[in-house]
């Protein structure tokens, strides 16, 4: 059985998922506050990273192409939070009494979609142990950003 659709789901999954990061971005810079602005893009960026390796690893597992093309997966599905993140920042100035709700609505999409397919994705071969203890080595590290940083 092929690993093809799966991996496909994947990538479109963590796709989705950066949208509202690049609406969460945009909207933060929009705010004014340059501060957090910087600080929720970092963390954001950082966090990027190992999204983009699962991303580029599945595709090169699945035989998508070479590993440029597998690389370049892994960036694509990352470079949809420029254009929203530019969206959100004008969104702000058009309709800044609707901030809060945007930020909780990102936030709301990024957890649904970890919970909903990332984590389940990550116990299925017996490395749920490691995947808990990365997901909690991340909050962990997302909660001592913010207090560094704000």
């Amino acid at each position: 059985r092929s690993a093809m659709p799966s991996v496909l789901l994947f990538i479109v999954a963590i796709t989705i998922h950066n949208m509202p990061e690049g609406l969460a971005v945009g909207v933060g810079f929009g705010s004014g506050n340059l501060g957090d602005a910087l600080a929720l893009m970092f963390a954001i960026g950082l966090q990027n990273i190992p999204e983009g390796l699962a991303v580029a690893v599945a595709a090169r597992n699945a035989g998508m192409g070479s590993l440029w093309y597998a690389a370049f997966t892994g960036i694509r599905a990352g470079v949809v939070e420029v254009p929203l993140a530019l969206l959100g920042a004008w969104a702000v100035h058009l309709a800044a009494p609707l901030l809060p709700y945007a930020m909780g609505f990102a936030a709301g999409a990024m957890l649904f979609v970890i919970l909903d397919e990332i984590v389940p994705e990550t116990h299925v071969n017996g490395h749920e142990r490691a995947a808990t203890m990365g997901t909690m080595v991340g909050v962990i590290l997302m909660l001592v950003l913010d207090i560094a940083l704000g």
